[in-house]
């Protein structure tokens, strides 16, 4: 296929079953990413990796409620600290943790996903607070990432020759009307997705407009944490899916039923004088919308210092149609519409001075999407769940390798003397398959 990487994350409580390291790790499981990058390397394919993707080992939650706590960081960093000693040799590529974002508001603000905490005007929880929980859990995330990148630099990296970083995501928010208002909603919804994790880790705070809109339920760093976290990556991943309309919220402002949720004080929506923001797909968030990646490279590349940005995720739903012929399933038409029209835009962002160093695709395969379950699909690659899960490439899977190997390609770029166009050059280029 041509890809040069693959992006995977290393499960916490498959290397630590107990949580912590010195109650022991399970060899088959340290075993089971040796055998899995010393493949990637044998074939030519470097590692992308993720340490936290979400799956707090059981025995934390259980002990002290996992991200809810202070405790969290100390054995997190014994996890990194075993998997950049065993790992870190082959490993040049370390995310600290995937989504903090996402995983805060999911976990602990809405109740969809694990642990499925919130307040109870907010979802069926049985128990949580959404006014407080997001901001204390990221707060522990933060100091975890920023314990990490302080260890890897101290300890590891110039040995290692390797970079670490953190993978946020976003939508791209569009002011919803060409009035101030709207624009400062929209920048202020940033702030609230984005910012939220990407300022401290360039400058060491929150975002001022959290600051403000939050108060005193957002916890406040000391001088050596803020320290600790200012300039803590070597890149920002980014992962752009869709976008929304923004504009000031018309509920009245209230102390009342609180939460991350309303705290923004902004109006997100699909569509805009019943028209949508781009086309639907099978996921009901996911809307195409191919210039808000060029739109929120720019933003990135602008408010926070140039960073070197990699897009760790890019892709869109189809439905799992179980009475759709096989020949029809793979027949993906509207995903090479989708990735033709985001790179198209991603390589204006480039040419405007972004500094993309790569492109991950998601996904690689059909898999399993949260809430989502299986209901939707994402892959190049089409997995058949009634039939002993056999594999069969779609039509985007083999638009990609012709598109990598330079071969009828649709997209008709120039080479440039830089050497940092990022389709054509396989020295810089990261246009792979995630997970």
């Amino acid at each position: 296929m041509g890809w040069d990487f693959f992006r995977f994350s290393i499960s916490w409580p498959r290397i630590a079953p107990h949580g912590k390291i010195s109650k022991g790790v399970n060899e088959q499981g340290v075993a089971f990413y040796n055998n899995l990058i010393d493949n990637l390397l044998a074939e030519g394919i470097q590692p992308f990796v993720t340490l936290f993707h979400w799956d707090v080992p059981q025995a934390l939650e259980d002990e002290y409620g996992g991200f809810l706590s202070l405790n969290i960081v100390e054995d997190y960093i014994g996890y990194v600290n075993f998997c950049f000693r065993e790992y870190g040799d082959r490993v040049k590529h370390w995310t600290t943790i995937n989504e903090p974002n996402y995983f805060t508001i999911f976990g602990y603000a809405t109740g969809s996903y694990a642990p499925g905490r919130c307040s109870i005007y907010i979802n069926n929880c049985t128990t949580g607070n959404s006014a407080t929980e997001p901001y204390i859990v990221g707060h522990h995330l933060l100091l975890s990432h920023a314990a990490a990148v302080q260890l890897y630099r101290n300890k590891y990296q110039a040995a290692q020759n390797g970079k670490i970083g953190m993978v946020i995501a976003s939508i791209w928010m569009t002011p919803k009307y060409s009035t101030n208002i709207s624009r400062k909603a929209a920048s202020r919804a940033l702030d609230f997705q984005f910012g939220w994790f990407a300022h401290p880790i360039t400058y060491g705070d929150y975002p001022q407009s959290m600051r403000r809109y939050v108060g005193k339920r957002l916890p406040k760093f000391t001088k050596a944490q803020s320290e600790a976290l200012k300039g803590s990556h070597d890149y920002i991943g980014v992962n752009y899916y869709t976008a929304r309309y923004v504009d000031e919220s018309t509920s009245p402002f209230t102390t009342l039923n609180l939460s991350y949720t309303t705290d923004c004080h902004c109006n997100l929506t699909a569509e805009k004088d019943g028209i949508p923001i781009g086309q639907p797909t099978a996921a009901e968030w996911l809307y195409i919308y191919p210039k808000g990646i060029r739109e929120l490279m720019r933003y990135v590349k602008k408010k926070y210092q140039d960073p070197t940005i990699y897009v760790t995720e890019n892709g869109m739903a189809d439905a799992n149609n179980k009475s759709l012929p096989l020949e029809d399933a793979l027949t993906d038409r509207l995903r090479i519409s989708y990735f033709q029209q985001h790179l198209s835009n991603l390589s204006k962002a480039i040419e405007e001075g972004v500094n993309v160093k790569g492109y991950f695709v998601w996904s690689f395969l059909d898999d399993f999407e949260w809430a989502e379950g299986y209901t939707t699909r994402y892959g190049l690659i089409f997995v058949d769940y009634s039939n002993g899960l056999k594999r069969y490439l779609k039509h985007s899977a083999y638009w990609f390798k012709s598109f990598l190997q330079k071969d009828n390609a649709t997209l008709d770029y120039s080479s440039r003397s830089d050497g940092q166009h990022i389709f054509f050059s396989h020295e810089v280029v990261f246009i792979n398959i995630n997970e």
